[in-house]
């Protein structure tokens, strides 16, 4: 068994960009299954194309995907998507709130895949909603309208979905810009949970304050990877300064575990 099949995600050399920009260069990290990593950068570093890369929306044909390979659990991004082998909670919802669709609706989403071409919903589909809801406190809010709920209600929700999903590996773009302090504690809770299960959890932040307490590992991006290791070896003043540069030296901090600063 070779090095990489020990690895839930794999990305070799991985270079990428857009007409007159590059986003990526020469990137390459391992993530270790069933652990936190966060992928900490300054907005502009990388991450989102990072995050697209592994999704399987960075092309070839279109320029996008310039060199490099990402393997998920062995396998492409995109079949790894089909399979189910990864979920993702977005930054942004995007949902349009007026659309009668409740909590409980929302969260079953996730599990589409599972459900084949006709969508309908079995048993072991429900119950699955059933333990997500309840793992993010949305039991007694699940017949609500999701866009009456407020925004860390919202992003606890689709944290849900992803859960529903049972996906090995979950991709998470800011989970906690613009939730409150309490909603950020319980997904926090809910991520450890969830990797002490054996689910691998990406997180993309450029927030530090409470990284520390909530990862395991820390990857530290600017266009190239600059450091990747356990969090106590990689989150150091001068690594920070790196990655950060002038932003980390006007107040970034890494205190304990808590709201985003």
């Amino acid at each position: 068994m070779t090095e990489s099949q020990h690895d839930a995600v794999v990305v070799e050399s991985l270079t990428a960009g857009y007409p007159g920009v590059t986003a990526l260069e020469e990137v390459s990290l391992r993530l270790r299954p069933a652990r936190i990593t966060a992928l900490l950068g300054a907005n502009g570093s990388g991450k989102s194309t990072l995050f697209a890369a592994l999704l399987g929306m960075l092309g070839k044909q279109s320029g996008a995907l310039r060199s490099g390979a990402v393997r998920i659990f062995g396998t492409a991004p995109g079949q790894a998507r089909k399979q189910n082998l990864v979920s993702f909670v977005p930054q942004h919802d995007h949902i349009d709130t007026t659309f009668p669709i409740t909590v409980e609706q929302t969260v079953l989403t996730g599990r589409y895949g599972h459900m084949g071409f006709t969508r309908r919903a079995r048993p072991e589909d429900h119950r699955a909603v059933d333990r997500a809801l309840e793992q993010v406190g949305l039991s007694q809010l699940r017949s609500r309208s999701i866009g009456a709920l407020s925004g860390g209600q919202r992003k606890r929700a689709f944290v849900a979905r992803s859960i529903a999903q049972g996906a090995p590996l979950m991709l998470l773009d800011e989970p906690f810009a613009g939730v409150d302090r309490g909603s950020e504690e319980l997904i926090s809770t809910v991520l450890k949970d969830l990797a002490a299960a054996g689910t691998t959890v990406l997180i993309s932040t450029h927030h530090l304050e409470g990284v520390a307490a909530l990862a395991d590992d820390v990857v530290l991006l600017h266009r190239r990877v600059l450091a990747a290791g356990p969090a106590e070896d990689v989150l150091t003043p001068q690594q920070l300064s790196a990655a950060f540069g002038s932003v980390f030296s006007a107040g970034f901090s890494n205190p304990g575990p808590g709201g985003n600063p």
